[in-house]
């Protein structure tokens, strides 16, 4: 019955989302469970990007992301950050899950790197590698950098800005671009502040773009449209944020 249900779930997903397929991949004994997109046309480039979920692990807004990017000519892949067994069932457990990784920054780390592995492992070439993230995923982005992954770039997207301030500040090599909600109360002005001045030590090639009447979650469509919340669905916002994204791949990939 396990497998006749397992085979009906690939075969749901396959039938929704047709470049995706599920890839099970492992860190130690945890086993992860990512998605995987090829290029729905050729692109001698390979360009690849990695896809990192919000705070609930990988949902419909992370698949739908990677099954654009594939129809753009992109190798995607959506990581799992928590792996099986350890999936949150509600936003508490989220909030759990999502805390213990930004605390844990070195764990998060080697989570985001196993899966870019997986991405070049799917036939993208490792020298042209940019990863993506929403909110907590935006916070795993902005944690690649700061690592200085052998990537091209970094997009974060609501992301978290905070920094442990007893953590050095090294200089950061990929470029960045973060794309934030300009009403967003996850973020207090001094972070934002804090945050940037990061980015002036670290002689980072960042950007930093507000969109106005945006809150929280303002790319996901599943967050409502009431901003009285603090995380809210933006149309605009997000078209606008999709087409800064895509002008920053045109720069970063044009080599």
């Amino acid at each position: 019955m396990k497998k006749l249900l397992t085979l009906a779930l690939m075969l749901l997903v396959s039938a929704t989302y047709a470049q995706l397929k599920p890839v099970a991949y492992t860190d130690g004994a945890q086993k992860l469970n990512g998605f995987s997109a090829a290029p729905g046309k050729s692109d001698k480039r390979k360009a690849g990007v990695l896809v990192l979920p919000a705070w609930k692990g990988i949902d419909k807004h992370s698949k739908d992301v990677a099954e654009e990017l594939s129809k753009m000519g992109y190798y995607a892949f959506v990581a799992d950050i928590y792996g099986e067994g350890h999936y949150p069932t509600d936003t508490k457990s989220a909030g759990q899950m999502a805390g213990y990784y930004k605390k844990n920054v070195a764990e998060y780390q080697k989570r985001i790197k196993l899966a870019m592995q997986e991405l070049i492992k799917s036939g993208a070439d490792a020298s042209r590698i940019v990863v993506i993230g929403y909110c907590f995923g935006g916070t795993g982005a902005i944690e690649a950098a700061r690592e200085n992954f052998p990537v091209k770039g970094i997009v974060s997207f609501h992301g978290g800005l905070g920094r442990d301030s007893a953590r050095t500040i090294n200089p950061i090599v990929p470029k960045m671009l973060i794309l934030h909600g300009a009403d967003d109360p996850n973020e207090p002005l001094p972070q934002i502040l804090a945050f940037q001045q990061e980015m002036r030590t670290a002689k980072a090639d960042w950007q930093m773009i507000y969109y106005a009447n945006s809150v929280h979650s303002f790319t996901d469509p599943d967050a409502g449209t009431d901003n009285s919340t603090g995380a809210a669905y933006n149309e605009l916002a997000a078209k606008r944020s999709w087409k800064h994204m895509t002008m920053f791949f045109n720069e970063i990939l044009a080599n």
